[in-house]
This record gives structure tokens, sequence and C-alpha cells, in this order.
């Protein structure tokens, strides 16, 4: 008599919806909630370092998941007052004084570095000053005096320039806010080949950002510039065609023409499909 095999039962998942909470200056976190009627736009008190601090949600459930990675490790504790949202606004509006108030005292350490930004945490157990400097700085003393003026655990977090421009936003020569303070989610680094890739002009100020480092954007197209630069034959490059041997002198991705030259100096533009054909013409017959 043959037995029925048993079922195995599997635990029911119980995975919690992910949140996105964004903060000042585009700075985001990721949090688990309890329930899963969060909305985008809503004012929520999450989790922090030894204490909480207030955000704004923007993506709930499978986006916020997918941004996220990993599964997070902090929650989403309420749903914020009206109170608590008015108490943020103070402590954002106290913030151009606290910033003030650290310059000055930067100064008076006499150290090369320049306070970029103030912010406080919700709970106000912590305050982080976000500066730049070209050089190492030895803030520690500095430090002792930021705690004692400002009765809590101050945190200095130094800024590159991409950083900095990120943090404090700005319009670029496009005409829109900067992408790394409203939608980039990180920093990549770009080189100077991607401008050559796409046949830039290697002008600074054409190319540079409010930050003086090369544009963000120079990363946007340029897989689709170097795949577009493959049906073309490499700039330099000799090749035979219905006029004899001509060398390849320049390229245009998106119009589809390349500039040739002779040996005598005489340039031409033709489109790629009638350099194809050429060459097809001027091939020896197998």
């Amino acid at each position: 008599m043959n037995r029925p095999l048993p079922v195995l039962q599997l635990p029911a998942r119980t995975s919690r919806p992910v949140v996105e909470v964004a903060f000042k200056a585009n700075r985001r976190g990721w949090y688990t909630a309890e329930w899963d009627d969060l909305r985008p736009g809503e004012w929520v008190v999450v989790d922090a370092d030894r204490g909480e601090d207030l955000g704004q949600v923007r993506f709930v459930g499978p986006p916020a998941a997918h941004r996220c990675g990993a599964e997070p490790t902090l929650t989403v504790r309420r749903r914020a007052s009206p109170d608590e949202v008015a108490q943020l606004a103070v402590l954002r509006a106290d913030e151009p004084r606290v910033r003030r108030i650290a310059r000055d005292l930067v100064a008076r350490h006499g150290l090369a570095m320049k306070i970029a930004d103030a912010e406080w945490r919700f709970d106000r157990a912590r305050l982080f000053l976000y500066f730049t400097a070209e050089t190492r700085v030895d803030f520690r003393a500095l430090v002792g005096d930021l705690a004692r003026t400002f009765r809590t655990r101050v945190e200095l977090r130094q800024l590159g320039a991409r950083e900095e421009a990120a943090r404090l936003g700005g319009v670029d020569v496009c005409g829109r806010p900067l992408c790394c303070s409203t939608w980039l989610r990180g920093i990549r680094p770009v080189s100077l080949q991607l401008a050559k890739d796409q046949g830039l002009a290697l002008n600074p100020p054409q190319i540079s950002g409010l930050c003086g480092r090369l544009l963000c954007c120079l990363t946007y197209e340029h897989d689709a510039y170097v795949e577009a630069r493959r049906r073309f034959p490499r700039v330099g490059k000799t090749i035979v065609t219905a006029r004899g041997p001509e060398r390849v002198l320049a390229i245009d991705v998106w119009r589809e023409r390349l500039t040739l030259v002779d040996a005598e100096g005489h340039r031409r533009t033709v489109s790629l499909a009638e350099l194809k054909a050429e060459v097809a013409r001027s091939s020896p017959s197998e």
C-alpha cells in the first residue's frame, strides 16, 4: 500500500513594506513600516542612530525596495504630527544662524576649511556640519567649542566638490536644477574620455558644472555613442574608396556622416551609407 507523501508547509512570508524617506538636501534613507497605507508626501518619524529623525515619504513598496537593494535595518516609528512638522521647520530656520556661528569659530581657530551647510537632526541630539577643505584639517579643538556652543553632539563631515554642489543645489548651464541635488541616487566619477568619445570640444567652461568638475550628464548618453561609433571606421584609419585611399578625419555619429581627406589634402563629407557602398565597389572581387 502506497503511503501519501507528506506535504511540506512553508512559513508564511512576513516581510514588511519598504519606505524611502527624503530628508534635507536630497539625503535619502530606507526603512520598513508596520503598516502598508503610507503614501508619498506624508511626513514620518523614523529610527536614527540613538534617536529619531523626521522626513518625507518618497516611495513605498516595490519601487522603494528596488532603489534600496538590501533589506533595511531601521523602521518607521510613526506618522509625524502637525506640531512635529512645525518643529522641523523651526530647526531648518535656525540652521543659517548655526552656520554663521560655526564659520566664526572656524576663523577664530584659523582653520583652512569652509562650512558649507548645517543640519539639525529632528530630536536635536545631533548637529551635522558639512565642510570643504583643500588639505587635511585637525578640527578636534573646534569640535569641542562647537559642542559647548550648541550643547549637543556635533559631527563634521567633509564634502567633495560634487557633494557640495549636490547638497547646496543650483541651476546649471542647461537651465535645469542640478541632477545631483534632485534625482541622482549617487555621484559617480566622470572622466575626460567620455567627452572625447562624444566628440565634444574639450573646453572646460562648456563641459564643467557648477562644481567645477566634468558634467555628470556626460555619462547619460555615453553608451549610445559608443554603440553608434562601432558602425564607423575609427578616426585616422585609411580606407580605399571610389577616389582611392582616403583617411578618416572626423565622424558625425548622429548625422551619420564622415569627413575624409585624400593624399593631396582634398576633403569631402559623405554619409555612412555612401561610404559603405563605395568601399564595397572598390573591394576586389573574390
